[in-house]
């Protein structure tokens, strides 16, 4: 079953052609949504400035006139997964901040009766916004529909309109498509031709297929001949994604520009793995194929959004502030019974601007300037020697609700330990932990620290000598994050492409009570983790730098601030 089908980001992305048809009308059956305490002593594991529903199971933007808007798949009714999903909505000047409104789409056609799956959207001329939405139809297939708003001059686009037409891509046994296996269309890009072009994620036994179609009213599509681009052994790719990003510069571009000027990315969400996958390269307009600088097979050529526990993310263009906009979904590590208990499931991580690094190589992320007006009670510490075995608080911040900065910088590089062959960087940080002392590492920060340290998860760099080179390795260890044994404390970590002798190894932590969000090497590696401290929590956790390696750092920066909550899902 999948996954991003329930939490699939459904993003806009701004560009032109012409309208579609009129459509009947959804009816609102579904009870507005319920508030529940943030970050409260009965709820200590509620995010203060995350996005959640606010009760219940879930799992993305428009901007429109002036205001954004996030569609989310969502339960109603229960905590644990079920078909009929809907569509629910919320509404946000700022991406922090944001409001509910009545559920967008639900079931209510022959071909979405069994549930609303994820999609995506597109803005058509005139800033017309549509969707193209995976629906589960009477036969149980998966098929393909359209929808867009009632009233275009309503900025909160509160009523939406399905098309008569559904479904207007569905699977037969002509084009050898699995029903089960055909899901998630993305925003749709405009080629020269004047032609739309969207994918499909499917799967042909263990070959990831990214389907391609075109239309050129956005109603009747057609199957390409060959998908834009697939890999053997990859297994079925839901939530794909594909954009352009600029060769040069962090500014976002429009989904449908192409030229020399840029690059284009594919995104996929792998179902077996459970991660969102990328790759860089070229659009091939011409036979309408991607063409990557390195293919999925060669598995040192993986990239990851993030390598911690994120999934189902999409992008989309901010047209009022140039950028690209990444979501994604972040799911629980407790017990469903936990779930149960405590009442919600699931939440997004901060959005992040998103773009190519001057390098080419790989991606750059780092969360929106926008949150940081959340930010308040600057703590700010001169540069100062952590010596070896070092332990230093940070004072003067919620440390259960913050946002972290600091910079190390090192020397000594004749003390870092060999590393004699290539390991799995998460296998590497789960055999060497933060209690694992080495000469160059581990250092960096304990989050969601208790008193006396029976509880904290640590976030930290460790520096190999790797075929006579330094290998920067980012960790976050969760294994000492909680008392509770029943949940997940999985390590997560990943190398870091940058070089410590004439680079500062940056690091930058966003703590909201159950999620650390974690920036290494100024946003070039990303790692997402939930804990659920038993003692380390609201007013009773602590923050700490330290140094457990047996040579001397440098702490150049160290900027802390407490967070404020964020008006999330209020009335």
């Amino acid at each position: 079953m999948s996954i991003c089908s329930i939490w699939l980001l459904t993003l806009f992305s701004i560009i032109h052609a012409n309208g579609i048809l009129p459509t009947q009308a959804s009816n609102q059956v579904y009870k507005s949504l319920q508030s529940l305490s943030y970050g409260s002593s009965t709820q200590p594991y509620r995010t203060a400035y995350h996005f959640q529903p606010p009760k219940n199971w879930i799992n993305g933007p428009l901007r429109y006139k002036g205001l954004y808007h996030l569609f989310y798949q969502y339960n109603p009714e229960d905590l644990v997964w079920k078909t009929d999903l809907v569509w629910a909505h919320s509404v946000s000047k700022d991406l922090v901040n944001w409001n509910i409104l009545d559920h967008a789409l639900f079931p209510s056609q022959p071909s979405d009766i069994n549930g609303c799956w994820s999609g995506s959207a597109t803005l058509l001329s005139g800033g017309k916004p549509v969707f193209l939405y995976t629906g589960v139809d009477l036969f149980n297939q998966q098929v393909q529909n359209l929808a867009y708003p009632k009233n275009l001059s309503d900025p909160l686009l509160k009523e939406w309109v399905k098309s008569p037409n559904n479904p207007i891509i569905f699977p037969t046994s002509d084009n050898k498509i699995n029903s089960s296996l055909f899901r998630d269309p993305t925003t749709a890009w405009l080629g020269k031709d004047g032609h739309w072009r969207m994918i499909i994620g499917s799967a042909r036994i263990t070959e990831g297929l990214a389907i391609l179609y075109r239309s050129k009213d956005f109603i009747n599509w057609a199957k390409a001949k060959h998908p834009l681009y697939s890999a053997q052994g990859t297994g079925m790719w839901e939530c794909p994604d594909f954009y352009p990003v600029l060769k040069d510069g962090a500014i976002g571009v429009d989904t449908s520009v192409n030229g020399n000027h840029v690059r284009h990315v594919l995104k996929v969400s792998l179902d077996d793995k459970k991660h969102d996958y990328y790759l860089i390269g070229t659009y091939d307009t011409i036979k309408d194929k991607f063409v990557p600088d390195k293919v999925f097979e060669d598995k040192e050529s993986f990239l990851r959004y993030d390598y911690g526990k994120y999934y189902a993310s999409k992008t989309f263009f901010d047209d009022g502030k140039n950028r690209r906009v990444l979501l994604g979904w972040v799911n629980e590590s407790s017990t469903i019974a936990d779930d149960i208990k405590k009442g919600w499931s699931g939440i997004h991580t901060i959005p992040r601007a998103i773009w190519l690094h001057k390098s080419g190589k790989q991606l750059v992320q780092w969360p929106v300037v926008e949150i940081e007006k959340l930010r308040s009670n600057p703590v700010k510490w001169p540069t100062k020697v952590l010596k070896g075995g070092e332990l230093l608080q940070v004072n003067g911040v919620t440390a259960a609700q913050a946002d972290v900065e600091i910079s190390f910088e090192v020397h000594k590089f004749g003390e870092a330990e060999v590393l004699d062959h290539w390991v799995d960087p998460q296998i590497l940080c789960s055999r060497k932990g933060s209690s694992v002392r080495s000469g160059l590492g581990p250092f960096g920060l304990l989050v969601l620290a208790s008193k006396g340290l029976q509880e904290y998860t640590s976030v930290f760099f460790r520096i190999f000598k790797y075929q006579h080179k330094n290998l920067v390795l980012l960790c976050s260890d969760q294994s000492r994050s909680s008392l509770d044994s029943d949940i997940d404390k999985t390590t997560y970590g990943t190398f870091v492409d940058v070089d410590p002798l004439h680079e500062m190894l940056s690091l930058r932590s966003l703590i909201d009570h159950s999620i650390v969000e974690s920036f290494g090497g100024e946003g070039k590696t990303c790692i997402t983790t939930r804990v659920y401290p038993t003692l380390a929590i609201n007013d009773k956790a602590q923050l700490h730098a330290f140094n457990n390696g047996t040579v001397d750092v440098m702490i150049t920066k160290l900027s802390a601030w407490s967070m404020k909550k964020a008006q999330i899902n209020e009335d």
